[in-house]
């Protein structure tokens, strides 16, 4: 999938959630990359628009939403706690439909978290963990200045069994 394509990204809102809870199923089905698995986001869609409701409000939290040609086909996240003295440390999640992958989606969603953390005034640090088999994942994140500062060791499991060593990377926002 190479030709040109139509994408818009913005803030999810309640009346995503029906949409957002099918797309992170196929997303979970679709790949052992991520923690998420075929149950998606295992809410409820009334549960899932009340958290975006919340969501939205909050000044250190974000989802975004990518669309192309009015589909969803990713999602892109801050979590931070609302403790003082944790409330600037943002934890990053990213995915994407696999249909999807490699045509810049991925740095466009990133350039948004990155963004909107610098504007917060409130994350000023972003962090995130990846598996180190996934080098498409690592290289997004190197080039966005992503930093690794440890390998956790059976940092993630697969369904088989296996153990997998996960990177620990982050970001500083200043």
């Amino acid at each position: 999938m190479r030709e040109e394509v139509n994408v818009t990204i913005r803030e999810a809102i309640p009346e995503d959630a029906q949409e957002l809870l099918a797309v992170t199923k196929i997303i979970g089905a679709e790949t052992d990359f991520l923690v998420m698995d075929e149950e998606g986001m295992a809410l409820e869609a009334y549960e899932l628009a009340f958290q975006l409701d919340r969501l939205y409000e909050s000044p250190n939290n974000v989802l975004f939403v990518a669309f192309v040609d009015e589909k969803m086909v990713g999602v892109a996240s801050i979590r931070a706690e609302s403790k003082f003295r944790m409330a600037h440390i943002g934890e990053v999640g990213l995915s994407i439909l696999q249909e999807y992958w490699g045509i810049g989606l991925g740095s466009l969603l990133m350039d948004e978290l990155i963004l909107w953390s610098e504007e917060s005034q409130i994350i000023r640090r972003l962090e995130l963990t990846v598996q180190q088999r996934n080098q498409r994942a690592v290289h997004l994140y190197e080039k966005f200045g992503f930093q690794t500062e440890g390998i956790l060791q059976r940092g993630a499991r697969l369904d088989d069994g296996q153990f997998l060593d996960v990177q620990l990377m982050s970001l500083m926002i200043d």
